[in-house]
């Protein structure tokens, strides 16, 4: 499988698929494809598996593609303004990732759920308590909003990030969240009552646009009935 990517704010992912290979993603999640393809559906895991992707932001059922000619293409698009960020994952290499990112991956690789422990993390952490876990082998694709920035924390180097922004992290590093100290920072310095807390060793993906900010840009524009 090669694949391009193309566009900047609004990007689309092109797959080149060779026969007998399988790509699958959340239900409704193709944007195009040649017609060499054959299409299957199903609820991975059962009702259970259903519902714990449910919980992650995917849908309940998912699609898989195969290629059943010699070379096919096969297409997926941004559902907001982003980046989206290929993951070529060793086997057993995972990373966990924020709600609703998982875009497609090969067949090889393993989609589940990922429940954050630590209870402050999770009701302040501005994911909740429930992630995504993406683990190889195969490339496996998200998509995260705005820009993203990466960075590659040392053994006991932290980042305190604004919660939100947080899009997708290596397993190695620590998430928790600590309060913002001082009382006027905490209600008028416009973060609110606290940072998302990341300590390395690992890499971790921050996006300079979480959909909560966009929505609440344009929410005012929005004409509703009265």
């Amino acid at each position: 499988m090669e694949y391009t990517l193309t566009g900047t704010t609004m990007q689309v992912l092109t797959m080149q698929v060779q026969q007998g290979e399988a790509i699958f993603t959340e239900s409704g999640g193709m944007a195009w494809m040649s017609d060499t393809f054959d299409m299957q559906t199903n609820m991975e895991g059962g009702l259970l598996g259903g519902l714990k992707r449910a919980a992650s932001g995917e849908s309940m059922f998912m699609t898989t593609y195969t290629c059943t000619a010699p070379q096919g293409i096969l297409a997926f698009s941004n559902e907001f303004p982003g980046k989206i960020i290929p993951l070529p994952l060793e086997a057993g290499e995972s990373r966990i990732c924020q709600k609703d990112s998982f875009m497609c991956a090969e067949r090889s690789v393993d989609l589940e759920m990922h429940f954050r422990r630590k209870l402050g993390a999770g009701f302040f952490g501005g994911e909740g308590f429930i992630m995504q876990k993406i683990t190889g082998p195969g490339t496996a694709f998200v998509e995260l909003a705005g820009e993203i920035v990466e960075y590659d924390l040392q053994a006991g180097q932290a980042l305190k990030v604004d919660t939100g922004h947080v899009a997708m992290l290596e397993p190695t590093v620590n998430f928790d969240i600590v309060t913002i100290k001082g009382v006027k920072n905490m209600f008028f310095g416009g973060e609110g009552l606290f940072l998302a807390h990341l300590t390395g060793p690992g890499k971790v993906w921050l996006q300079s646009m979480p959909i909560a900010n966009l929505a609440a840009k344009i929410s005012p524009y929005i004409v509703t009935s009265s």
